[in-house]
């Protein structure tokens, strides 16, 4: 447990932010910052520990959010029994997703998982009796009722990326989370020793599925609307891109790079017309700089600079003077 300090300290430093903040917007932000970041951990485990490239985690979310949204805003729940429906209906659609989308490797993968989200985007655009379309759907209940402030909400997304983060992590370290990384090395000696690595990419493709609803139940009780926007392709790039840019197979990675891409959309937006061309330049930095990301560059440049520290130096002698040994 002691490597899951840092992470505790870090989201305890975040949630004391209403007490500095001058206006809810940068309150606001963390919580849209740390939803993002549960996306790109659920993804994470896919493309950082099973070595499986999705363009299409999207669907989970946005699949979780139009339940939720539903549910509760045409189906008369609350939001607590219209979460539980959502994240279990989530589950099985994830299910039957698994087994068409790991049926292939590489960029089939890559591109079956990107046909599903657009199966799954196309369906909430054009049918329109259920999800409204274009428009979405909109008055979304937040659970609590008026008790969810802004502040509140920060500290309730916190608490479920810190559950998140304490999961993910214990599950790479189990058995199971190595047999994980062997079948992204040695798919072939894994299976030749007995494992069956269809059925372990499969719970680590229900694992990141699962993640990605509960994200999903805060993305719609946040903003209170639902759309098809939120199962777009680019959506599912986005993301995607967090986990590459912070680095795949950590477990700071998705959290660093979800941090920077909130904070690169909503604050350089202000500022700056064209911020996509900055979005885009920090990360070609990134790449030249840092290949494997941000939290192993980071890591690696602490250790560059710890030995630097730990290493003797030696003064060069003086001019004129000649070293005499013995």
């Amino acid at each position: 447990m002691r490597r899951f300090i840092p992470f505790m300290i870090a989201l305890g430093l975040v949630a004391l932010l209403p007490l500095v903040s001058p206006s809810d917007f940068y309150i606001n932000l963390a919580s849209q910052a740390a939803i993002a970041a549960l996306m790109a951990l659920g993804l994470n485990i896919l493309v950082g520990y099973a070595g499986l490239t999705s363009l299409g985690h999207a669907a989970f979310p946005g699949i979780a959010a139009y339940l939720v949204a539903w549910l509760s805003t045409r189906g008369g729940l609350g939001p607590g029994p219209a979460a539980v429906l959502a994240v279990a209906g989530t589950f099985l659609v994830a299910g039957l997703f698994g087994l068409l989308a790991l049926r292939a490797t590489g960029l089939g993968f890559v591109m079956i998982t990107m046909a599903l989200c657009q199966i799954v985007w196309g369906g909430a655009y054009r049918w329109t009796s259920l999800t409204g379309g274009d428009n979405g759907l909109s008055g979304v209940p937040r659970p609590f009722g008026d008790m969810l402030t802004p502040t509140t909400f920060l500290w309730l997304c916190l608490i479920v990326l810190a559950v998140a983060i304490i999961q993910i992590g214990r599950f790479a370290e189990s058995p199971l989370g190595v047999a994980l990384r062997g079948t992204r090395d040695q798919p072939r000696r894994m299976s030749a020793l007995g494992y069956d690595v269809w059925r372990i990419r499969f719970v680590a493709w229900l694992v990141a599925a699962s993640w990605g609803a509960v994200a999903g139940l805060l993305y719609a009780w946040y903003h209170q609307f639902v759309s098809p926007h939120m199962l777009a392709v680019t959506a599912s790039a986005e993301v995607l891109l967090m986990v590459v840019a912070g680095g795949a197979g950590t477990l700071a990675g998705p959290l660093l790079g979800a941090a920077l891409v909130v904070l690169l959309k909503n604050l350089a937006s202000i500022w700056i017309d064209r911020w996509v061309m900055l979005l885009g330049a920090t990360f070609v930095f990134i790449v030249l700089i840092m290949p494997d990301g941000l939290a192993p560059g980071l890591m690696h440049l602490r250790e560059r600079f710890r030995k630097r520290m730990a290493s003797p130096t030696i003064a060069p002698p003086l001019a004129g003077q000649e070293r005499i040994d013995g």
